[in-house]
């Protein structure tokens, strides 16, 4: 029962959010002269129009839902994984070397060991934060940021020096992968490719060990009481970096997807912050892997559909706007459910209770007893 409230709250401080996130998109637009209906009507078709947006859009959608399920992983044993751009980055162009370097090689083995390496360079750049956490109490946040920034750079070296392309047009992308590589289109010219399959399995095996195993029990007590994990026999510290491993291993996965699948190469612009925003979304979505999934789908419309905005000559920085904006009153609902708690009507409308009877406490619902005070 406990659980059904606390869902039910979360879901009206969502729905509250999106549509207040909505309303202030359309006052921005009506104060400067466009038509809001008009402009959601536009980055609704945007979005669904033809088979070319919605593969897009399931394409976009995989991408948040991969890398907010690696942050759901972290968090669940009470680690904050930010690098996972850092992560994405560097599995991309490890994938995007073996697929250049195995060049005539069947694609039967180039694309696993690509994989496995985006794997493994995912996981070992996510072991040094982890480790400097759990070995000597180092700040994730901040080492997993610097990282970030260490991974950028290397790889633009990389990219512009010992692996670069061939063609004099790619000032900072490694060569472009044999055609035999490439992961197959689902629908027409979009970028969806089969990987969205692999994703599927990823997704699905995430939330079928957090929600339904021991170890991912384990998971959460390690997250919530440390200190009662340890005194239950559970070995913390292992677990702390066997999730940061895994979770760098999904983001770096991910990167080999954007590789294989719509890019065929590395390049600089292989990622626009795909993990930021998929941390995000698990964010929002509190962390919960089907949540978490769901609104990566909501937001992919949104980021697709944008790009129909621009049709009826409305800028689709809009997009940017609501999503910040859905962010800011998630992020502002502790504080609207503590006034709602102490308004009786309010907390009697979240609760799902009725109005309590004439002469009741007004505050609790006791009715009065025969001498006028409240029933106990």
């Amino acid at each position: 029962m406990i659980r059904n409230k606390i869902n039910t709250k979360y879901l009206i401080s969502l729905g509250v959010s999106v549509l207040l996130a909505f309303l202030v998109g359309a006052l921005i637009l009506l104060c400067t002269g466009r038509n809001p209906l008009r402009a959601y009507g536009a980055m609704l078709s945007g979005a669904f129009s033809n088979r070319r947006h919605i593969g897009d859009v399931l394409e976009y959608a995989m991408v948040l839902a991969v890398c907010g399920l690696a942050c759901d992983l972290g968090s669940r044993v009470g680690i904050f994984n930010v690098g996972g751009e850092g992560q994405l980055l560097l599995g991309a162009i490890a994938a995007a070397q073996v697929g250049a370097a195995l060049d005539g090689v069947t694609a039967w083995a180039v694309i696993p060991l690509a994989a496995l390496a985006a794997i493994l360079t995912g996981a070992l750049y996510a072991l040094i934060p982890g480790v400097l956490k759990v070995k000597l109490k180092v700040n994730e946040v901040i080492t997993t940021i610097m990282l970030n920034t260490v991974a950028a750079y290397l790889c633009q070296f990389l990219a512009k020096g010992p692996w670069r392309s061939s063609d004099p047009r790619m000032v900072a992308a490694t060569e472009e992968l044999s055609p035999r590589y490439w992961f197959g289109g689902l629908m027409g010219a979009s970028n969806l490719s089969t990987a969205i399959f692999a994703a599927a399995i990823i997704a699905f095996l995430v939330w079928y060990v957090m929600q339904k195993t021991t170890p991912g029990f384990e998971m959460k007590l390690t997250g919530q009481n440390p200190r009662f994990a340890r005194f239950s026999g559970l070995r913390i510290d292992r677990k702390i970096i066997l999730c940061m491993a895994i979770s760098g291993a999904m983001c770096g996965l991910v990167g080999m997807f954007r590789v294989f699948g719509a890019e065929h190469q590395y390049k600089s612009s292989i990622s626009s912050d795909y993990y930021f925003e998929g941390l995000m979304v698990a964010m929002i979505a509190r962390y919960q892997p089907l949540t978490t999934i769901l609104l990566a789908l909501f937001f992919a419309v949104l980021k697709v559909g944008a790009e129909g905005l621009q049709q009826v000559g409305v800028p689709n920085q809009i997009y940017l706007i609501i999503q910040t904006v859905i962010i800011f009153f998630m992020a502002a609902q502790s504080g609207f459910l503590e006034a709602a708690a102490a308004n009786p009507r309010l907390r009697r409308l979240l609760s799902g209770r009725k109005k309590p009877p004439a002469g009741a406490d007004p505050h609790t619902g006791a009715e009065p007893d025969e001498k006028g005070g409240a029933a106990q």
